[in-house]
């Protein structure tokens, strides 16, 4: 199972990599050998030379990145707790020590011919690690700069789907309506709204629990229940899941939306969304289905674009390619899946 991680952790720009990560992994050993074969491609003179010196890199290559990937998980939560800096130093450490062990040790594979400066060769070898390292660590530090901006653009939103005009105005309206009849549904409503407007405007987490995130996703379907009266109707399946397991804040409430005002509403009886988040091992998943005009199916649905491309950019951020979505649709059903791991809240 994934290690757990802590509600109150948010994702730091300046961190490093989590070395632990699977996606984090093969990036490393893609663009490291990317770089060893453009590297071949600049020393060679013709592609059997190519393929003869990207053979050499390799052999020096693969066994400095696989014990430097090796150290680093094992060492990760250690660098988790240093400044970026210091991390980034202690990293071009161990890997400026494991390739220089390995080029010493290696024996005849890596020592230069007869009549070849063996230091020039050793010195060579430590700084292509080193410059091989940074080019690296920048690359997921700039990566992480341009993903971090999903997360604001996520919770603004969250924010803008709550202060819409015709969300708000619907919804005012509907409360007006019972307000005499039945009082203590548009003291409830008004109190759900108030909850949305607070948690949109005050929450800054990007892990949040279960529990919290269903609480949110509920007051908004009632909100909108009130306004649809009896075209909108929601079916819960929650399977093998504490309240306490960890989901990116506002994953759900968005889809929801799209499957509102996207699916349901355009249908003259409405319909049911049914929503289904079980653990399957260490992973989460999570299922959307709602129905959808026949004849709009596609058209109608356009509007989902910018959500699921914020829910993309945010999971790439979290939990790289540990997580994964999908979008399936047909003539009059849509559906979302999302898997992502599965995290409890330590406390």
């Amino acid at each position: 199972m994934n290690k757990a991680r802590s509600i109150k952790q948010n994702y730091r720009l300046d961190a490093l990599p989590d070395f632990r990560n699977l996606g984090v992994t093969l990036r490393i050993l893609l663009l490291g050998n990317g770089m060893a074969l453009i590297g071949a491609l600049f020393q060679a003179n013709g592609w059997s030379a190519m393929a003869l010196q990207f053979m050499q890199i390799e052999s020096l290559l693969t066994p400095v990145m696989l014990a430097s990937l090796l150290l680093l998980w094992v060492g990760c939560a250690w660098l988790k707790k240093l400044a970026y800096w210091r991390g980034v130093l202690s990293v071009n450490i161990a890997v400026g020590l494991i390739s220089t062990g390995i080029y010493v040790f290696g024996g005849e594979l890596y020592r230069p011919d007869f009549g070849t400066d063996r230091g020039f060769e050793l010195i060579r070898c430590l700084l292509t690690s080193l410059i091989l390292c940074n080019l690296l660590l920048a690359y997921f530090r700039l990566r992480a700069q341009w993903l971090s901006r999903a997360l604001d653009d996520g919770r603004l939103q969250v924010l803008r789907a709550r202060i819409r005009p015709h969300f708000l105005y619907n919804t005012i309206n509907a409360v007006l309506g019972i307000l005499r009849t039945q009082p203590r549904r548009a003291e409830t409503a008004l109190e759900d709204m108030a909850d949305l407007f607070r948690m949109a405007m005050s929450d800054e987490q990007d892990l949040v629990s279960l529990g919290n995130e269903i609480q949110l996703c509920r007051q908004y379907i009632a909100l909108e229940q009130l306004r649809m009266e009896g075209r909108l109707r929601v079916e819960w399946i929650i399977k093998d899941l504490p309240d306490d397991t960890l989901i990116p804040a506002f994953l759900l409430q968005p889809l929801l939306e799209n499957a509102v005002y996207h699916g349901i509403e355009p249908l003259i009886d409405g319909g049911c969304i049914h929503i289904m988040l079980q653990r399957s091992g260490a992973s989460l998943q999570i299922r959307i289905d709602n129905p959808c005009p026949e004849s709009n199916a596609v058209r109608s649905h356009e509007g989902n674009k910018i959500a699921l491309q914020n829910i993309r950019e945010r999971l790439a951020l979290l939990f790289d390619a540990e997580a994964s979505y999908q979008v399936l649709s047909s003539n009059n059903t849509y559906r979302v899946e999302i898997n992502l791991p599965y995290l409890k809240e330590m406390l």
